[in-house]
């Protein structure tokens, strides 16, 4: 497979854009066709990948693109944007970015609620100083492999 991953995903606005990213999983399928799971298609490369965030650093292609940020949401799916409340929804009225206020206060061991709040919370307080504070924040989680 390539080395690179492309995925369409929402940016500002909902308005879509191709993400991109290292590969760090196969693309392994079960009898009918189906993935396997996650744990299943994902190389050790790929786990390494993962666990330092380097599998993040092609996003900073969208970044200079201008379809992403450096702190902003983290851009999920487009087969999600149907599904959002109108409060869930304000955190496409930033651009997505390649960390955000939700990775540095919970990332994984949170639920999908709580980042939605976060997210919310941070375009209703967006400020240079909150990325910076974010973008220090993250440094420090990849490095003590937080969260």
């Amino acid at each position: 497979s390539p080395v690179l991953f492309r995925q369409v995903r929402p940016g500002l606005h909902g308005k879509p854009f191709e993400m991109i990213k290292f590969r760090t999983m196969k693309d392994a399928v079960d009898e009918q066709g189906n993935p396997l799971p996650d744990s299943e298609r994902l190389t050790p490369f790929g786990q390494m990948l993962r666990s330092t965030s380097l599998d993040e650093m092609p996003e900073l292609w969208n970044v200079i693109k201008g379809d992403m940020s450096i702190v902003g949401p983290r851009p999920l799916l487009m087969e999600y944007l149907p599904l959002y409340s109108p409060e869930q929804a304000k955190r496409h009225d930033v651009r997505p970015g390649m960390t955000g206020h939700a990775q540095v206060n919970g990332r994984n061991a949170i639920g999908w609620e709580e980042k939605f709040k976060l997210d919310t919370w941070y375009v209703e307080n967006q400020s240079i100083w909150l990325d910076f504070k974010i973008m220090f924040k993250t440094v420090h989680k990849v490095l003590a492999k937080d969260d």
